[in-house]
Parts: C-alpha cells; structure tokens; sequence
C-alpha cells in the first residue's frame, strides 16, 4: 500500500489569491463557449436583483413616514400609502420571481458546464502518450482536474452574486454616508477580522484537500475493491473484506480527524468574529435610536437606515468572505488547467508521410532502446533486428522481458529512449500518426471487457464501423466468435458482462475470442497479438493461431505467446532476456543453437511428458 502522504502544501498568500484571479478570464471564456445565451440572461437576472434590496428598504421608510403622518392627522388621504404598499409587495414577487429564475439558470447552466468540461478533459486525455497514463503524478492532477468538471459553475455564480452585491452595496451606502460617514469605517471594523480569520481557515482547507490527493485516490480504490462485481470473487477467496476494510477505515479516519481539528478551529474564532461583527452592529443601531430621540431623524428613516447598516454588513461580510471561496475556487481552476497544459511527448510530424500500401522492406529497429519515466532500469536495450514485410515474428521470454514494450514500441504507443525505427527506410516518427494507428491491429492480453453488447464489443477494434454488420459478423467468423455469437439468446446484439440489466457473463476464453475478432475489424498491415489466447486451452489456442497464419497472408504479424507449439508456426522467433534481444531465428534453427529457447522449450516440454 501507498504510505500516506505528509501535507507539507503552503498555503496561498494574499499575493497567491489575487494572482488566482488571473485564472478567471479563461473560466469565462470556458462558461461562454457552454452556452453564452445563459451566461448573459444570468447576468441579467442578477443586475436586475441588485437594485431591489434599496428599493425595498426605501419605500418601507416611506410607508412608516406615511403611517406615523396618518396617524397623527397630518395626511387624510389614504391612496398613496396603499400605493406604497401595492409597489413593496410588486417588488417582493420580482425579487422572489428573479432569484427562482436564476437559481434555474445557474442549474442548467452548471449541468452543460459539467457535461462540456467533462467531454474537454476525455478529449485532450485522448491525445496524450500511454506512457504518460503510467504515471501517478499525472493520474493526481487528472483526477485534480476531473473533480473541477463537478460544481465549476458555483462559482460563477460567486462571482456574479459578488458583482450584484457590490451594486446593492453602493446603493445602500449612498444613503448611510449622507446620514453619518463614520458608520462605514465602524462597519469595516467589525468585518475586516472575521475576514482574514475565514481567509486563513480557507487556505487552510485547500492545503489540507490538496495535499490529500494521492490519499483519497487511494481511498476511492479500496472502495472500488471491497464493494464490486469485477473484485468480489478473488475478495471472498482471499478473505481480503477485512483487510481492505481496516484501510479504509485507517484512510476515512485520518482525512476526518484532520477536517474535525480544522473545523473546531474553524467554529470556535467564527464565534468570536460574529460577536465582534454583533458588536459593530448595534453600536450603530444605538447612535441611530439616540438621533431618532432627538428629533434628527424620522422613525422611517431610523428604519432605513438601521436596515441599510443590517444589509451593508451581511453584504460585506459575504463579499469578503466569498473573496476567499473565489480566490480559493480560482486556485482550484489552476489544477484545472494545468491538466490542459500538459503537452504528449509523441510529437507529430509537421509534414506526415503516408503509410506504405503495401509494406515493402518491413520494420528495422537500429539499436532500439526504451525506459519507463522515473525509471533508472531499461525495459528494452540495443534492440536490431528487422520485421520484414509479410513475416510473421513471434516474440519469447519470461515475464518482465519487454515484449509487451517492444510491440507497443511498434505500434508507436511510446517513442523510442534511443535509437529509432524504420517502417520502409523512413522514420516511423515521420509517418501519420493516425494513419499508422489504422493500419495496426493489436490485441493486447489485458485487454479490455466492455460491459457493451457483443456487437459493439467487437466493433471498438473500428469504431467507424461500428454499423457495419456485415463486418463485425465476418470478424467475429474469423477470430471463432461467431459459434459463441449463435448461442445467445440475442446473438450480435447481447448485451454481456452483469453491470447492467440482461447482461451476460462470458468466460475467459469467450471473451478472448470477442478480442481477438477486433483486430479483424480493420484491414490492417500489420496484426500484433499480445498473448490474447491465455485462456484458450491448447487446443483452441492452436485453432485461432491456425486462423490467424491463414488470415495474414500478405500481412506482418507480430505474436506473444508462453506455448511453444503456437510459437513454432512464426516464421522467426525473437527471443528477449532482460529487454534485449538475445536470439533470432526459426524455430529449428533456435533449437540447433542451444540457447536460451531451447532451454525454455525443452523446460515446457518436459511438462507434456
């Protein structure tokens, strides 16, 4: 297991946050391309709101100045204080109205943005290296990056509710400045503390969330392991339930320990902040009932402006507050697009050579080597050696001898460390990536178990055609799948694995079938098998091997496989050891030699006897 990762993240300082904020431009930009005609009736709805708090406020003061006139005989006419009323109650339904609408805008605005964001992160992951997906540090900004796609939108709404707040703001100090100036700097006295104690608190929990990463991954894995239909079996056989579940535990206690100590903090100096802001509060409140005492002010205009200092405070408290949670969101979205800076190590030729139709010379790879990122050992080394064109070239050795490496070397999943090949005496780096990719059909031993139907199971090998019937059923005849296909109760249309409804579960050997019927999907030149056969027994194993010699005719190939009766039918064998190539040569003419597969076979073979 991982050790846990010691949080030694500094939190952002004032200066960090406001650069933050730089973020934001293209945050909009990324709001704007979802769907600009929300974003603008979003803006709208909330202009509009800004103004409705002062005007509220103002005819409230006008209806008790209007009331206390009435009552003491100095107005008979009624009219225009049930006018007053009729327009404070219109404004209530606007604003009860305005804040309905944009809390729907904001919901499907945030929905799109998801969905738009989501499909951005598979699209840019799409054109990034194999190599790359390998590597744990950027498998953490990738999933920093996923949880952006989640509730991005919260915080557009924090920036344009910011924006409406300081509009009503402005509003509402006009009146309070007139009134006495002195009031602003007392509230900013009793707000500016409880401020900086959320500021620092904040930057305290996205330390904390940020340096957790690696951890909560983790936690996210156990959780997939100890509850899941893909896991269940070898958990129930190994007794591993209690395991997983005592490192859940072990994970889920630490993030809530460090989140409790953070949030009794948290609660207990927000305490005393909120007196301190009470505080500020009815300090003014007091010198506002005195004025009103002495006649200065009106009881409406006590109201007003009681009610002006009420909603000034709350709104400032919010605004500054909410600084912290925009700056804060606004270094979250640095994760977000530091995952879009991340650029493929497999450059792509500015001017691209077309693949060879047909294959001339074949493949030569000329002192090939290649080694993992943050990795001291080679996987492969000093690799010379020529796939001709229409061969068939099986690769033997034992695990960890790079033959996956090598094949995926091949078919330009990774660049070479060192060295280079040649696909017909030109760089493979200068050939159309894109091009290469659809003239390779590889199956590879881990290959993957789409919980799709069986047609669509076999059409991945070509997406493009995944409607083409008459293709799919040809491949599925061709790698054997077609006698499983026949069996079912919906045949092609099946839909297999038991993630969903109706769902059939396969066997290993069965699935190996559907797998291998993808690599016939395209009409490619060169045909890679990674032991895909594994859990064929003997028997079918040597028939799909039959199969696939026949069908390769005019074709390369490249095979990987542990039984030497299926190796034997390549017309060379390449043998590995320790990622570089050791032997070469037919199958009779490697065992005159003596060497390691000679070894290896006759090891094999004593099992048979």
């Amino acid at each position: 297991m991982p050790r846990p990762v010691v949080n030694t993240l500094p939190k952002p300082t004032l200066k960090e946050k406001f650069a933050a904020l730089g973020n934001l431009p293209r945050f909009f930009k990324l709001v704007w391309e979802t769907n600009h005609w929300y974003a603008i009736l979003d803006a709208i709805l909330r202009l509009i709101r800004s103004a409705i708090p002062v005007s509220i406020l103002y005819i409230g003061k006008l209806i008790i100045d209007e009331v206390i006139l009435l009552s003491k005989g100095l107005a008979a006419d009624h009219t225009y204080l049930w006018e007053l009323v009729a327009a404070e109650f219109a404004l209530a339904i606007i604003s009860d109205a305005l804040t309905r609408a944009t809390i729907l805008v904001d919901s499907l605005l945030g929905d799109l943005f998801s969905n738009y964001t989501s499909i951005k992160i598979m699209e840019h992951a799409a054109t990034l290296d194999l190599d790359q997906f390998e590597d744990s540090a950027f498998y953490d900004k990738l999933e920093r990056a996923r949880q952006q796609t989640v509730g991005r939108t919260i915080l557009l709404s924090q920036i344009l509710t910011q924006v409406q707040d300081i509009i009503t703001m402005a509003f509402l100090m006009v009146g309070l400045m007139a009134f006495n100036p002195w009031l602003i700097l007392l509230l900013l006295i009793a707000i500016v503390p409880a401020f900086l104690g959320e500021s620092y608190f904040n930057d305290r929990s996205y330390a904390l969330t940020r340096g957790q990463t690696p951890e909560r991954r983790e936690l996210d894995y156990m959780r997939y392991l100890g509850a899941s239909d893909e896991t269940a079996k070898e958990v129930k056989l190994f007794n591993l339930s209690g395991f997983l579940i005592d490192r859940f535990k072990t994970l889920s206690n630490k993030f809530y320990d460090d989140k409790k100590k953070l949030s009794i903090k948290r609660a207990s100096w927000g305490i005393f902040f909120a007196l301190l802001g009470s505080g500020g509060y009815y300090t003014a409140y007091i010198v506002m009932i005195l004025k009103t005492v002495e006649g200065a002010l009106t009881i409406g205009t006590l109201t007003f402006l009681a009610g002006s200092f009420r909603q000034l405070r709350s709104l400032l408290e919010n605004i500054l507050s909410r600084f912290t949670t925009v700056s804060q969101g606004a270094i979250y979205l640095r994760d977000f697009f530091e995952f879009f800076e991340i650029e493929p190590k497999i450059a792509i030729a500015k001017k691209p050579v077309s693949f060879p139709n047909p294959i001339k010379q074949g493949f030569t790879f000329e002192n090939v080597g290649f080694r993992y990122h943050n990795s001291d050992k080679w996987a492969n080394r000093h690799l010379s050696f020529t796939l001709h064109a229409c061969e068939k070239l099986a690769l033997v050795g034992e695990n960890g001898a790079g033959k996956t490496t090598l094949v995926k070397l091949l078919a330009r999943l990774y660049d070479p460390t060192e060295g280079r090949i040649l696909l017909d005496g030109v760089d493979l780096r200068e050939y159309d990536i894109m091009d290469l990719r659809r003239n390779t059909g590889i199956i590879f031993q881990d290959f993957l178990r789409y919980q799709m139907s069986f047609a669509q199971n076999i059409a991945v090998g070509n997406i493009d055609e995944q409607h083409n019937r008459p293709l799919i059923e040809q491949s599925a005849e061709k790698s054997l799948a077609n006698l499983l296909a026949n069996k079912l109760a919906d045949q092609y249309d099946q839909a297999l694995g038991r993630r969903f409804n109706n769902g059939v579960e396969l066997s290993g050997g069965e699935w190996q079938k559907i797998a291998l019927a993808r690599a016939y999907m395209k009409d490619a030149q060169l045909l890679i098998l990674d032991e895909p056969t594994s859990a064929l027994d003997a028997r079918a194993e040597y028939e799909v091997f039959l199969r696939f010699a026949e069908l390769t005719k005019g074709k390369s190939a490249v095979l990987i496989s542990h039984r030497f009766s299926t190796v034997r039918m390549a017309d060379r064998i390449l043998v590995l050891d320790k990622g570089e190539l050791i032997q070469i040569g037919s199958h009779e003419e490697l065992l005159q030699q003596k060497g390691r597969y000679a070894e290896l076979f006759h090891l094999q073979a004593q099992g048979y006897r």
